[in-house]
């Protein structure tokens, strides 16, 4: 096994030591579409794979068995077509048949892909597997691993499975996207080098997904690359958006309501706010939606501080969905070079900062890490008190609430600069620190912390009022 991949360490060890163990493993990898879930376990497991079989989107049980036939006799190296199966318990008793004829003394590689393409309603697939893993698998030397992109569907049908698959799993890897550090590490793999702040800019527009940041070219500033991948009639992402939820969950219509209507509230919609802005009806079908669209890594929640479990803000992180909705829809009929005239605009660097918020989100341990407070225990959330005729009100973002008695409270400001406090800036800075204190009456010392991109111009404004700075540069800590 060869440890080649861009990032991915942690997973990488779990699958070597899981080849290694002296038992069989069941193990589901989830994540979501073009993640690179099935890049990781074939070029973590290379030869040792003896069978790898792919489910087909949308195709009935008929030809998903034949499928298996065609595959299976390609690892059989046989030139005569097998007979097809009848059912999935007759395949996975073919199968069974074969790795018993090529045993050895390492340990046999089953790699089962797209498992909710393969187990369509009624077609008995689990109830097959189960068979394969209860009755002879479970006693051999082999590592089974399944995948899917439809990370709910994969826990609720797979690891909760409630029928013979039921607390079989030995191992479940949940793979996500890049960090900024990976991405950089992938691009730089690819002999293209940019600037942390290049980067950071194609980061907020298509995310750490490896398939998008694939079609990323050499010799290219970010404007050109998110122009080409975006906007040119042939870019993988101009419509990427269509074909992105539909392949990920059945009934997709309510998914998209949900990612649109969170697309208008930066700050992100409590579930009555939700409901209001998507205009979908409450209840369990609602629960089940956001709760795929959460362990898919679309959306996330978020505690106000200090609030009840009823206060949960969801909030759209999905880098794509974001620009998608935000320019990419409103822009399908512009032909030429329309990121370069859209990056120049106001509404770009409104959304340029609440881009790089979200990134700052999704990089809280960096965030902990450069302020050394790493093995300091803290809870991230956010803050938002409305204002009224007699009361100023105020958000923030990201805080940190830490049991050494500090709660840092964060500014995050996305500019192409150093950052220079004005009288203005400093009085609104000094009045959120104000409303937080009154509002919570919390006890904990309060510390002001600044993340920008490169830093900040000390002045009379600045000095005494922020306590940290960090830079885009922290965000991209191991």
């Amino acid at each position: 096994m060869s440890n080649i991949l861009t990032g991915r360490k942690k997973e990488i060890a779990i699958l070597e030591k899981n080849y290694q163990s002296n038992r069989a493993e069941l193990i589901a990898v989830i994540g979501r579409r073009r993640v690179g879930k099935t890049f990781l376990i074939k070029q973590t497991y290379k030869t040792q794979i003896d069978f790898e079989l792919t489910g087909l989107q949308d195709a009935p049980l008929s030809e998903q068995l034949q499928n298996f036939s065609y595959q299976l006799a390609e690892f059989m190296g046989t030139k005569m077509p097998l007979k097809e199966p009848k059912n999935w318990l007759e395949a996975f008793r073919m199968l069974i048949n074969y790795l018993k004829e090529k045993e050895g003394n390492r340990k046999q590689v089953i790699f089962l892909d797209e498992l909710p393409w393969l187990a369509t309603p009624k077609s008995g697939f689990l109830r097959g597997l189960s068979y394969f893993w209860n009755s002879w698998a479970i006693n051999q030397k082999i590592v089974v691993v399944i995948c899917g992109s439809a990370a709910s569907w994969m826990i609720q049908k797979v690891v909760n499975h409630k029928g013979g698959l039921h607390n079989r799993i030995t191992k479940r890897i949940e793979l996500h996207p890049f960090s900024l550090l990976e991405t950089e590490q992938y691009l730089q793999n690819k002999n293209i080098t940019l600037n942390r702040y290049q980067l950071v800019q194609i980061y907020m527009a298509i995310g750490g997904i490896p398939h998008y940041l694939e079609q990323i070219e050499a010799g290219k500033s970010a404007v050109q690359v998110i122009n080409d991948i975006c906007f040119s009639e042939t870019g993988l992402l101009r419509d990427e958006f269509s074909k992105l939820y539909p392949a990920l969950f059945d009934n997709a219509e309510k998914h998209i309501t949900i990612i649109r209507a969170l697309a208008q509230k930066r700050q992100g919609l409590n579930r009555t706010e939700l409901i209001k802005y998507s205009k979908l009806s409450n209840g369990g079908s609602l629960t089940r939606t956001l709760d795929e669209l959460t362990l898919s890594g679309f959306i996330a929640t978020y505690q106000p501080f200090n609030k009840k479990k009823k206060d949960t803000l969801y909030r759209l992180t999905d880098e794509y969905s974001l620009f998608y909705l935000q320019f990419i829809e409103k822009n399908l009929g512009d032909k030429k070079d329309v990121w370069q005239r859209l990056s120049q605009t106001q509404v770009y660097k409104t959304w340029s900062g609440y881009a790089y918020e979200n990134i700052c989100l999704k990089h809280v341990d960096q965030i902990k890490e450069a302020l050394k407070i790493g093995g300091v225990y803290a809870t991230a959330s956010s803050f938002y008190k409305k204002g009224t005729k007699l009361e100023k009100g105020t958000q923030i973002d990201l805080l940190l609430d830490r049991n050494d008695q500090i709660i840092n409270l964060f500014e995050i400001k996305f500019y192409k600069d150093e950052l220079l406090l004005s009288k203005s800036d400093a009085v609104q800075l000094k009045d959120k620190l104000t409303v937080f204190q009154r509002t919570t009456k919390t006890k904990k010392h309060l510390f002001l912390s600044l993340i920008t991109t490169f830093g900040i111009t000390p002045n009379q404004y600045s000095l005494g009022l922020i306590d940290q700075v960090l830079t885009l540069d922290d965000l991209f800590k191991t």
